[in-house]
């Protein structure tokens, strides 16, 4: 697939992940003559193991929870089980499609595709099997790999990472869940729905550490109703093999058994073996350091998306791609900001969120600093007619703009859309007050909680 027409380009891209093949797109769009380098497939984490997988997954465990519970609508059906050959061909349909369109994307654009492992030998050098590529901009975009703990060995049998559970060919009748953030969370609820027994084990207080604690709360009690235990506050000692599984052990001396354990700890930044260090990029914690225009200590030499410090999402990346490219056109984009970049986990029920946390909004503008507001979805007949729970809170600067944003409930994150122009816009809840939401959607939930920020709450008790 390699295009030999010329190794030398104005931007060379060393990974084709989100971060990757958006940048090149931008540049090709822009007129430069770009080369992206993979040596895996177009795509990268988010395509082939993470995102895009993980969600055609957690839509067939939905389908699941739909056929089991039919009869509550009036609607007689019988679940007679999962076939995971099946989910496997849903979800990898949904895969090729989406990578035979990245990969004519590029291929549209004059984009030379290289396939290989590429390496820095030099500030604005690339070696790819013996073949040297030069650009006066290098862009770093390798994406992330699942990390796992010390002493704790993977063996994609028992002891398995999220890339083994999406080729998992069956359901297991029980799992250990090592790690109480997104992936775990998500593949928690998807299992269960498939009809597993679910244990979550997770170090800090509560799920999903990252977001509003009344957004943990809120999931950790619909995930007891759903018959998920979550073990908070529990740090992980040991595992060993038994006939049938694993055993865990916590630094308590409590003991858990299992068909699986999961290994959900979060990812690591593939920065190894790149020749970062050699040419004098500056880590952190095997992260690529940065500064707010993604420039690396190299001249030259940029970085985008799971290796840089922060969110690892695929959006983030895919706008940070974006944002390299139009830099070095010449077009000064304005800088990301972090907190302006929403976030969704994608389990039953979702957790969206958009802006600060009660907690940082706090710790910001001062207890007396702030003003919120939480409406419960029980009051929105949409969310009454898709049986979810959840809610819509609110933050406020005291007199201010909306700085943060939080929903849980069944498709909420189809809701983050609003909520991120509303933060990034700087929305006073009074204007946002004046919006039409249209009836029945669970998206006059905002509007409702803006109503009642704004004084003038129309369905809201007290």
């Amino acid at each position: 697939m390699a295009d030999n027409a010329g190794t030398s380009f104005d931007l060379v891209i060393l990974g084709g992940g989100s971060g990757g093949y958006a940048c090149a797109l931008r540049a090709a769009e822009l007129g430069l003559k770009v080369a992206l380098i993979e040596k895996d497939k177009l795509g990268g984490t988010c395509l082939h193991r993470g995102c895009i997988p993980t969600k055609a997954l957690l839509h067939a465990a939905e389908v699941a929870d739909n056929v089991r519970d039919s009869a509550d609508f009036g609607v007689l059906s019988t679940f007679e089980g999962v076939d995971m050959a099946g989910v496997h061909k849903f979800k990898d349909g949904v895969i090729n499609r989406a990578f035979r369109g990245v990969t004519g994307l590029i291929k549209g654009r004059g984009i030379t595709i290289v396939e290989g492992e590429g390496r820095l030998v030099s500030p604005n050098t690339v070696a790819v099997n013996g073949t040297h590529y030069t650009a006066p901009t290098i862009v770093l975009a390798t994406g992330s790999y699942p990390r796992t703990l010390p002493g704790l060995e993977i063996d994609g049998e028992r002891v398995i990472t999220s890339d083994h559970a999406l080729q998992l060919d069956r359901v297991p009748s029980s799992v250990i869940v090592l790690g109480g953030g997104v992936i775990g969370v998500e593949f928690a609820s998807l299992w269960r729905s498939f009809g597993a027994e679910i244990t979550i084990v997770e170090a800090l207080p509560r799920l999903l550490p990252a977001e509003d604690e009344a957004s943990s709360k809120m999931l950790e009690r619909a995930f007891r109703r759903r018959g998920i235990t979550a073990r908070t506050n529990t740090t992980f000692k040991a595992v060993e093999r038994t006939d049938d599984g694993v055993r865990l052990t916590t630094e308590s001396g409590e003991t858990l058994e299992a068909e699986l354990l999961l290994v959900a700890v979060g990812r690591g930044p593939n920065t190894a073996g790149l020749g970062l260090e050699e040419v004098g990029v500056a880590l952190e914690r095997g992260f690529v350091r940065t500064d707010e225009r993604l420039r690396t200590s190299v001249p030259g030499i940029r970085a985008a998306g799971d290796i840089v410090p922060g969110l690892q999402l695929a959006h983030r990346g895919f706008q940070q791609g974006i944002f390299i490219a139009e830099d070095i056109a010449g077009l000064n984009p304005p800088v990301i900001d972090e907190t302006g970049i929403p976030r969704v986990t994608y389990c039953d029920p979702e957790v969206a969120s958009m802006g600060l946390t009660e907690a940082a909004a706090r710790d910001k503008y001062g207890d007396d600093g702030i003003e919120t507001f939480t409406y419960d979805l029980a009051g929105n007949p949409k969310s009454q007619i898709l049986r979810t729970q959840g809610f819509c809170k609110v933050i406020r600067a005291k007199d201010g703009p909306v700085v943060g944003i939080h929903m849980v409930g069944a498709r909420v994150g189809e809701l983050i859309g609003e909520a991120q122009l509303i933060y990034n816009w700087e929305a006073f809840p009074s204007e946002v007050a004046q919006l039409i939401h249209m009836h029945p959607t669970q998206s006059e939930a905002i509007g409702e909680a803006h109503l009642a920020l704004a004084g003038k709450p129309l369905h809201v008790h007290g």
